[in-house]
């Protein structure tokens, strides 16, 4: 059985084994793979893994010998699964793996926004503390969340962990999802429409995944309807926001910041507008990557594989047509 990973460092850069995918067959991974050698890399190979390397119909046409498919990470919008579907190949993704990290890194990065410890420590390592001659100073508002509405697009799994986090640090949530599913056991809580969590939230985190219909979500005139001085946190995908039109109402003022962890290219052009925005915080896709949410995605991929090989797939995110799953050809 031949394994092919096609983009590994970011889920294993060293402190990470393979060492359980390893075992299951000849393993290979490569840090990284360019658009143009994808379909080389990926030929004889049984089985897949991907996390943002793209699996498109012309390249999935291109490998005979493909089985199953395995995501590194809970998005899989870069396989073409419409296709493999009809190939009768599964995709598989990790469904569940970040969801404390993710919440955590929101709540972290609104904290930085809102007190920006980083840059105080700057100024007073500059020596503004003394030229100041007070007892303290602050450079920028600070603003206490108690009492404020957090407003979440998207309430699975870490959307509700964001609420409850927002919850404990004293705010109101708000919140809007196709599937709404049951409330959360906390109060202030209230099912909103969309429009009306843009427009009554102080903050809006973003946690939907992209598609044709929510792709640009956040534009001019979806943040027209937002609360001035309100704070937008996206660390979803970064093809929701239109970052033009973000990084004008954050130069303009209309917004009072943005958190993005996620941008429509990756890494970023240098004409990308946000690196040039007033108050705009950018990490490069960092959410879900602690040491002990990257451990769990190996584990569950690594369960992924062996579903498959025993001929029962699990976490399987296209129909393929019936057949022999997990066959060894």
């Amino acid at each position: 059985m031949k394994l092919v990973v096609l983009d590994g460092y970011t889920l294993n850069p060293g402190d990470n084994p393979w060492d359980a995918i390893a075992a299951m067959g000849d393993l290979t991974v490569y840090d990284r793979t360019p658009a143009e050698q994808i379909a080389a890399r990926a030929a004889g190979a049984e089985i897949v893994l991907t996390n943002k390397t793209p699996l498109d119909a012309l390249v999935l046409a291109a490998l005979p010998s493909l089985r199953f498919i395995a995501v590194l990470a809970t998005g899989y919008n870069v396989v073409d699964t419409a296709w493999a579907s009809r190939q009768g190949i599964p995709v598989s993704n990790v469904p569940e793996y970040g969801t404390d990290t993710v919440a955590q890194h929101v709540i972290a990065v609104l904290l930085a926004l809102i007190h920006r410890p980083e840059r105080h420590d700057r100024l007073v390592r500059e020596g503004e503390w003394q030229r100041r001659g007070n007892f303290c100073f602050w450079d920028s508002p600070l603003v206490e969340l108690a009492g404020k509405r957090m407003g979440i697009v998207g309430f699975g799994r870490i959307g509700r962990r964001v609420g409850e986090l927002a919850h404990a640090l004293g705010m109101a949530v708000l919140a809007c999802d196709v599937q709404p599913g049951s409330p959360p056991g906390y109060e202030p809580f209230a099912w909103r429409a969309m429009e009306e969590v843009f427009a009554e939230a102080d903050v809006v985190t973003l946690h939907c995944p992209l598609n044709a219909s929510n792709e640009g979500l956040i534009n001019r005139a979806r943040i027209a309807t937002m609360k001035p001085g309100a704070v937008l946190i996206n660390s979803a995908r970064g093809g929701l926001v239109n970052e033009r039109d973000l990084a004008d109402a954050l130069n303009e003022g209309r917004l009072a910041a943005a958190a993005v962890d996620v941008l429509s290219v990756e890494p970023p052009l240098e004409s990308n507008p946000l690196l040039a925005a007033r108050n705009c915080l950018i990490t490069p896709h960092i959410a879900w990557a602690t040491l002990e949410a990257r451990r769990r995605l190996m584990a569950v991929t690594a369960a992924n594989i062996a579903a498959f090989l025993h001929g029962e797939p699990i976490n399987v995110v296209n129909a393929p047509k019936a057949g022999d799953f997990g066959r060894q050809p």
